[in-house]
């Protein structure tokens, strides 16, 4: 079987729209709202197509190509509401994340056969671990009445974690994104309390605690493996901030800071980890310009003439 496999060679079946592309725009997005929206109008047709056939169709259609700026003000995670619409999207989202987290931990097992024998146990279990989490959100989703495929995935986790250097990859798959996992997580349990949805408190806090294990299984490999090799600690480190970097999209990250201490962060990890910003816009700035892609939009719809930016 072929190790290092690239992220476009994920298998799916029909039920799956993949999205490669999306991130890329993101990550080269200008930090103001005409730039936002010349480039958005650009893509629109991509855009389009990317989401026909799935429920987002109806969405783009009523609200342009800067709908996920206006469904998502910029990111769920650190929202305090969530409208039926956007907890489908997070769930779905996290489902398919909990899919590429299996394919990733299976990818590190096999792509080292010289690693460590309990490091393997270690990613062995997390492949188990993320096989009940699948299951769990397959069915959170249809709790909440969605669909599995209803949402386009996404590689950009699985093509952001999977470097050739073992270190590097538990620190960008278990130290990075299974602690961002642990923000995501909390932020749901409490909003399931909150709205008094015990199925969703319960499932995602069952799923926590695994997580804070496969975050410590990061935490402590990457010590181990780098014990005697400053520089290859510094590329982990170096690799990790990126990473997180590149998942601060739009600011106001909030970290769930207990969780992620249990898990082997310390202090000032976290202290930096919540400094980091992207290079791109606020979130202000993207609901702003979603705004004005819908006004955009709307206008065209109703045969308006519609001068360029």
């Amino acid at each position: 079987m072929k190790r290092f496999m690239d992220h476009d060679e994920l298998a799916r079946d029909s039920r799956f729209k993949r999205n490669g592309s999306q991130n890329q725009v993101l990550g080269s997005m200008p930090s103001d709202v005409k730039g936002i929206v010349r480039l958005f109008e650009a893509v629109a047709p991509k855009i389009k197509k990317r989401v026909a056939g799935t429920v987002l169709e109806e969405v783009y259609d009523e609200v342009g190509p800067g709908f996920q700026f206006l469904t998502l003000s910029g990111g769920t995670q650190s929202k305090e509401d969530r409208s039926p619409l956007q907890l489908r999207m997070q769930l779905h989202g996290i489902f398919v994340g909990e899919l590429q987290a299996l394919e990733a931990a299976g990818r590190t097992l096999w792509d080292f056969p010289e690693g460590d024998w309990e490091l393997k146990m270690n990613m062995a279990r997390q492949c188990w671990d993320e096989a009940r989490h699948v299951q769990i959100y397959e069915k959170l989703i249809h709790h909440v009445g969605g669909e599995v495929g209803e949402f386009a995935e996404t590689t950009f986790l699985f093509a952001a974690s999977c470097n050739e250097d073992a270190v590097l990859r538990l620190a960008g798959v278990n130290r990075c994104l299974e602690g961002l996992a642990c923000d995501v997580f909390r932020s749901l349990i409490d909003y399931g309390q909150r709205v008094g949805d015990d199925i969703i408190a319960q499932a995602v806090d069952y799923v926590l605690a695994d997580e804070l294990t496969h975050v410590r299984f990061g935490s402590e490999w990457v010590k181990k493996l780098t014990k005697d090799d400053p520089d290859r600690a510094k590329r982990a480190r170096d690799f990790q901030r990126e990473t997180d970097r590149s998942f601060s999209f739009g600011g106001e990250r909030k970290l769930a800071r207990a969780e992620r201490v249990e898990a082997g962060f310390s202090e000032s990890e976290l202290d930096e980890i919540e400094s980091l910003t992207s290079d791109g816009p606020s979130r202000d700035i993207l609901i702003q310009a979603g705004e004005l892609l819908r006004d955009r939009h709307q206008a065209r719809n109703r045969g308006e003439n519609v001068p360029e930016i």
